[in-house]
C-alpha cells in the first residue's frame, strides 16, 4: 500500500491509524475498492501489535469506510467518493429569504498597525490574571447547577450584581427579576426583535446611527424608518405615526457622541405613550465618562413601562466574553425568557459566575476607573491633534463619554473623506468615515480603544499626512 502512516509522538496508536486511514479515504489518496494490507502485515510494518491495527480497521468498517470480506481481505468502501477539498456541497439551488441577501458580509479580522476603529476596548487593560482566578473559582463542582441547565434569564447571582451596579452607576431602576443576561447587546436586540417585530413592523432608527442594529431589525422583516439626529439627539418630530419600535442611543449618541437633552427625552417618552410605541435604549459605552455626570437614562424617567434598557460589558471588559443584559418591563419578560431559552437556553454560566464575582468584589468599578484614566489621555491627544493640526479640515463634536470621537468635515474644507480613509489604510492606519453610519455630513469617527498612549502620536501623525494627501488629490 503506497499510503504512508506516521505514528511519531502518539500514544493512542489505534486512534492515530484510524484517523490517517479515514482522512486518506476522504481525500482520495485511498481510492474506492482499494485493498488494504492484512492486519498482521500492517502491524509488522508499523511495529505495533496486530490488535492495535485490528481496532482501527474494525472502527472504520463499523462506520462504513471499509468493507471486510472473509478470505478476500479488507477494501475501501465504494460508498465513499474522494473529496479533495473536503468542502460541503455548494447548494447553488438553495437560497435564503430575500432580506438576508441584501445584508453585507460580516467584517473579517483586520489588524492594522494603528487601529483607530470604533467600539473596541484595549485588551491590554483587561485584568486577565484576576479574571482567570474568577473563572477557575466558578468551575468548582459546588457552584455548578445540578441539572447542567439554568434559568434562561441568566445566573441569579449575576442578575443581582447587574441590578445593583446599574442602579448605582446609571440610576437604572431594576431588581433581579427585571434583568435578563444576554450574550452581548446584539443578542439583546435580537431577542427584542423576536418578540416585538413582525414582517412590516415600522422600526425607527437614528440617522446617522448604529448599522448592526438596523441590519438586525431588517433581518426580522422590519420596515426601517430613519430619523435625523441633531445637537439634542433624536428629532422626535421626525417620527412617523404607526412606528412600533424606536431604537436610540441617548447617553452617547452613536456615532456623533452627543447626549440627548432632557427636553428631548421627555418628548420622546410622551410620543411613545401617545402612539403605543416601545423604546430601545442602548447604553453601549457610557461607563467611560470624562467630565459631568450623565443625564438620567430614559428608563429611569419612564413611568409607563415602554423602555427596554440594553447594556453591554463588551466595551468595559472584552467583546470576546459576549456579556450583556436587558432590563425589560414586566409585560415582556415572559416572552423574552422564552425567546432566550429557544435561542441558546442560558448562555455561558461559568463566564456569568466570574462576572458576578468581578462586580461583587468591586473589581469592575476599579477597572472602569483605571481604564477611564488611560482612555482620557488618548482622548485628549486626539482632541488636541484635530484642533491644532486639522482645525481647517475637521470639527470635533462635543462629547464627554465613550471610546470614540466624531469629527465632521468643516464647511469650508475641501477634502474627500473617503480618499483620506483609503490613503490611511494604505499607510497602516484604520479610521472610519462618518458616512458609513448614514446622515448627510462627511467626517471621521476616531476610536481610541486600540491604540496605546505610547503609539497614538505616531498614528495621528500618519493620519494627518493622509488627510493632507487627500486634500491635494
Amino acid at each position: 500500500m503506497p499510503f504512508h502512516i506516521s505514528l511519531d509522538g502518539h500514544t493512542d496508536l489505534a486512534a492515530r491509524i484510524y484517523r490517517q486511514l479515514r482522512d486518506g479515504i476522504l481525500d482520495g489518496r485511498l481510492r474506492a475498492g482499494e485493498r488494504l494490507p492484512p492486519t498482521r502485515e500492517l502491524a509488522r510494518e508499523l511495529d505495533v501489535s496486530r490488535n492495535t491495527v485490528a481496532v482501527a480497521y474494525e472502527r472504520l468498517t463499523a462506520e462504513g469506510f471499509l468493507d471486510s470480506h472473509v478470505g478476500r481481505g479488507t477494501f475501501v468502501s465504494p460508498g465513499f467518493v474522494a473529496r479533495s477539498k473536503r468542502a460541503a456541497p455548494a447548494g447553488t439551488g438553495v437560497r435564503p429569504v430575500a432580506r438576508w441577501s441584501s445584508l453585507p458580509d460580516p467584517p473579517g479580522d483586520v489588524r492594522p498597525a494603528f487601529d483607530f476603529r470604533v467600539g473596541t476596548p484595549d485588551p491590554a487593560l483587561f485584568p486577565l490574571r484576576t479574571w482567570r482566578r474568577l473563572v477557575s473559582q466558578a468551575l468548582r463542582p459546588s457552584l455548578l447547577p445540578p441539572s447542567g441547565y439554568a434559568d434562561p434569564a441568566g445566573l441569579e447571582a449575576l442578575r443581582v450584581a447587574i441590578a445593583r451596579h446599574i442602579g448605582a452607576a446609571r440610576s437604572v431602576r431594576a431588581g433581579v427579576e427585571d434583568v435578563l443576561v444576554t450574550q452581548g447587546a446584539q443578542q439583546a436586540l435580537d431577542l427584542i426583535g423576536r418578540v416585538l417585530i413582525e414582517p412590516g413592523t415600522r422600526v425607527a432608527v437614528e440617522d446617522p446611527g448604529y448599522p448592526p442594529a438596523e441590519r438586525l431589525f431588517t433581518a426580522h422583516g422590519a420596515r426601517i424608518i430613519k430619523v435625523p439626529v441633531d445637537a439634542e439627539g433624536l428629532d422626535v418630530t421626525g417620527l412617523a405615526k404607526g412606528t412600533r419600535l424606536i431604537y436610540t442611543t441617548p447617553s452617547h449618541q452613536f456615532p456623533l457622541g452627543t447626549p440627548m437633552s432632557l427636553a428631548r427625552r421627555t418628548a420622546l417618552l410622551a410620543w411613545a405613550e401617545r402612539n403605543d410605541a416601545v423604546i430601545i435604549e442602548d447604553d453601549y459605552d457610557s461607563e467611560y465618562r470624562f467630565s459631568d455626570r450623565p443625564l438620567e437614562p430614559l428608563q429611569s424617567l419612564d413611568h409607563d413601562g415602554r423602555v427596554l434598557y440594553v447594556g453591554s460589558f463588551s466595551k468595559t471588559l472584552l467583546p470576546l466574553l459576549r456579556l450583556g443584559f436587558l432590563v425589560a418591563p414586566a409585560s415582556l419578560r415572559p416572552a423574552l425568557r422564552q425567546a432566550k431559552q429557544l435561542m441558546d437556553w442560558h448562555g455561558d454560566l461559568v463566564t456569568q459566575s466570574a462576572l458576578a464575582s468581578f462586580i461583587d468584589e468591586g473589581l469592575l468599578a476599579r477597572h472602569v476607573r483605571k481604564a477611564t484614566r488611560e482612555y482620557s489621555v488618548r482622548r485628549d491627544r486626539i482632541l488636541a491633534f484635530v484642533r491644532d493640526e486639522l482645525r481647517d479640515v475637521l470639527e470635533v463634536v462635543p462629547s464627554s463619554a465613550g471610546l470614540h470621537l466624531c469629527a465632521p468635515v468643516s464647511p469650508q474644507a475641501t477634502v474627500t473623506v473617503d480618499s483620506a480613509v483609503a490613503e490611511a489604510a494604505r499607510a497602516g492606519v484604520a479610521v472610519e468615515s462618518l458616512s458609513t453610519y448614514g446622515g448627510t455630513r462627511g467626517g471621521l469617527v476616531i476610536g481610541y480603544g486600540l491604540v496605546g498612549s505610547d503609539r497614538i502620536d505616531e498614528g495621528l501623525a500618519r493620519l494627518g499626512e493622509c488627510v493632507s494627501v487627500a486634500r491635494m488629490s
